[in-house]
C-alpha cells in the first residue's frame, strides 16, 4: 500500500540538525534566531529529492509531473543517482508481500522533542520491521547511520504513525547516497530505541529548545551559522597555541598526534573567520589595522579563436591539443612580452580580482564602494 507524501519543511529542532544541537544544545536557540541561507549545494539537494520522490511515486502507480523541466540543477549524475535510489526503493519494497510505503513523509516525533518533526524520504512497514530510507545527494562526507541521531528521529517520528497499527519490533535504518558509493544500514529494536529517546534525547532537546546545556565544538560545528564567532570553538581551536609554535622536532609524538587530529579544522576555522570579517568588512565596518584591498587575478583570453588567428598569423602554432596555450607559454612562444602585447595585446584582459582583507601596511589601494559595486555586477 503506498501512501502519498506530505509537504518538506523544517523545524529548528530539526533531525537533519539533530548531531548539532544534540552535541551543542544552546547553538539550537541562536541558530533559530538568525535568517536561513540555502547554498547551491543544498538547492541542488533539494532537486535530487525531488527527482527520487517522482521515481518513487511513478514505481508505487501514484500520479505525479515529472519535476525534471523545472528544475534549477539537474544533470546527466542527477538522473543516474536518483535512478539507483528507486530502483533500490524498489528492491526493498519487493521483499514483502503488501509492506506500508510512505515517500516525503512529514514525521512528527515532538514526544520527545519540543515541536520536532522532519520528512522522511521513504519508510516501509511490513510484517515486524520498519525500514527508513534517507538519500543523501552530498558527496563532501561520507554518512554513516550506525546510532545517527537523524535517522532515529525519523524511527521516532514513524514509529508515532504505525507503532500502534502494526506490531514492529525492529527499526532499520539505510542512509543511500550515491556519489560516495555508499548504503550505510544500521538495525535496533524498538525498545532501544525508546530508552535512547527517553533517557538521552528528551532531556537534551528540552535544553536545546530553552537555549541551555553546554556550548561544545567538534565536526557538528559544520553547519553552525555562528561559527564563526563562536567562543567555545575559538577556545577548541586555539588550545595548539599552548605549543607556542615549537618547531615540530621539538614535539612529543602524542603533541603532534593531537595537532594532526585538528589541523583540518583549525584550517577551516581560520578561512571561516576571515570570510566573516571580510563581510563584515564589506559591509561597512571597520577592523582595526585591516583594509579591503583587490585581490590578485589571472589574464585571460577574450576570444581564443581570434588569437589562434592571430598566432597563426605570425607563424606560430597556438595550440597544444586541443585548446589554445596558456598566456605564460604564449608570451614564451611569441618571444616576449614585448612580442606578445603587440600580436594579442588587444585580445587579452585583466579581470577585476576578489576583495580580500589585509594588514592596513599593505601598499595596495583600499577596496572602494565603486570598486565592490563593479566586481558584484561582474560576477
Amino acid at each position: 500500500m503506498a501512501v502519498k507524501h506530505e509537504t518538506r519543511a523544517h523545524a529548528s529542532l530539526s533531525a537533519s540538525s539533530s548531531h548539532r544541537w544534540m552535541s551543542c544544545p544552546p547553538s539550537a536557540k541562536l541558530n533559530a534566531e538568525l535568517p536561513d541561507t540555502e547554498s547551491d549545494f543544498a538547492k541542488e539537494g533539494t532537486c535530487a529529492h525531488e527527482l527520487c520522490e517522482y521515481k518513487v511515486n511513478k514505481y508505487l502507480g501514484i500520479d505525479a509531473a515529472d519535476p525534471t523541466p523545472g528544475l534549477e540543477f539537474f544533470d546527466d549524475e542527477m538522473s543516474e543517482c536518483t535512478d539507483s535510489y528507486a530502483q533500490y526503493i524498489a528492491e526493498q519494497i519487493q521483499q514483502y508481500s503488501d509492506p506500508v510505503v510512505m515517500v516525503e513523509q512529514r514525521l512528527d516525533f515532538s514526544k520527545y522533542v519540543p515541536d520536532g518533526f522532519g520528512t522522511g524520504d521513504c519508510v516501509i512497514v511490513a510484517d515486524e520491521v520498519m525500514t527508513v530510507v534517507d538519500y543523501k545527494h552530498g558527496k563532501g562526507v561520507k554518512v554513516d547511520a550506525d546510532n545517527n541521531p537523524q535517522m532515529m528521529l525519523y524511527a521516532l517520528g514513524a514509529l508515532e504513525l504505525f507503532g500502534v497499527l502494526y506490531d514492529v519490533s525492529e527499526i532499520r535504518m539505510v542512509i543511500f547516497q550515491p556519489r560516495m558509493e555508499n548504503i550505510s544500514e544500521f538495525s535496533m529494536s524498538v525498545a532501544d530505541l525508546l530508552e535512547w529517546a527517553e533517557n538521552t534525547l528528551r532531556p537534551v532537546a528540552r535544553l536545546a529548545a530553552e537555549g541551555e546545556g553546554e556550548f561544545n565544538a567538534g565536526d557538528h560545528c559544520r553547519f553552525c551559522k555562528v561559527k564563526a564567532t563562536c567562543r567555545k570553538r575559538a577556545e577548541y581551536n586555539l588550545m595548539i597555541a599552548q605549543y607556542d609554535f615549537k618547531p615540530p622536532d621539538m614535539l612529543e609524538d602524542h603533541e603532534v598526534e593531537m595537532i594532526l587530529e585538528r589541523v583540518e579544522t583549525l584550517v577551516s576555522w581560520a578561512d571561516e573567520i576571515k570570510e566573516y570579517a571580510l563581510a563584515q568588512a564589506l559591509s561597512g565596518k571597520q577592523w582595526n589595522g585591516y583594509k579591503v584591498v583587490e585581490g590578485k587575478s589571472k589574464r585571460q583570453y577574450t576570444d581564443e579563436d581570434k588569437v589562434a588567428e592571430a598566432v597563426k598569423a605570425a607563424g606560430k602554432d597556438p595550440y597544444a591539443a586541443p585548446k589554445v596555450i596558456g598566456i605564460t607559454e604564449m608570451t614564451k612562444l611569441l618571444g616576449g612580452k614585448k612580442k606578445f602585447d603587440e600580436i594579442l595585446g588587444e585580445l587579452v584582459v585583466k579581470a577585476q580580482g576578489k576583495p580580500t582583507l589585509v594588514p592596513a601596511s599593505d601598499k595596495r589601494k583600499a577596496w572602494t564602494n565603486t570598486a565592490e559595486e563593479d566586481f558584484k555586477e561582474e560576477n
